[in-house]
């Protein structure tokens, strides 16, 4: 049942995935998660996060960011890296991701979701057939629903952590 929370990866941080390997294997679109998956919660786009864009943009990939948040918040983010995006995205329903992957042009075969949240992002994410990246929160200090929610968090991500090791015993690895 919490298999459903997995992400496909669990990684350190958005900047330290191997993104061109994902261009190599096909992918050419990114959905992007803002808050505490690129930047702190509420800050806006900084040199770190202008410069991945940047870089992504120039290795081929379409970009999306995909938030919950009004426009005004996904806006002041946006002016910086313009790329396009979709404010209150309903996360983790579907239609977010699915209305985000086309206007990118691009399918469930070669998107990838990057995101810090496992009942939101995540899920919405495997729910829509995307490869999920899960990220570490760039910062502690969060709203009180979130926070509530990262303790449930640890729980999923318990099990799973688990069933990774249980899968690298049986000579198994990450998917994506």
């Amino acid at each position: 049942m919490l298999q459903k929370f997995y992400p496909d990866r669990y990684l350190r941080s958005a900047y330290e995935i191997d993104y061109g390997r994902y261009y190599e294997e096909g992918y050419r679109g990114i959905i992007f998660d803002i808050d505490n998956t690129l930047v702190p919660h509420g800050a806006p786009a900084d040199e770190r996060s202008i410069a991945l864009i940047e870089n992504l943009k120039g290795l081929g990939f379409g970009i999306m960011l995909l938030s919950n948040n009004k426009e005004p918040r996904v806006k002041m983010f946006n002016d910086a890296v313009k790329v396009s995006y979709i404010f209150k995205a309903g996360k983790p329903a579907r239609r977010g991701y699915e209305e985000a992957m086309r206007r990118l042009g691009t399918d469930r075969g070669n998107t990838l979701f990057v995101g810090d949240q496992l009942f939101t992002d995540v899920w919405g994410a495997r729910s829509a057939g995307i490869l999920s990246l899960l990220v570490q929160p760039i910062d502690k200090k969060e709203e009180i629903q979130i926070v509530l929610k990262r303790y449930l968090e640890k729980i999923v991500l318990f099990f799973y952590k688990r069933n990774l090791k249980r899968q690298e015993k049986r000579g198994e690895g990450q998917k994506g």
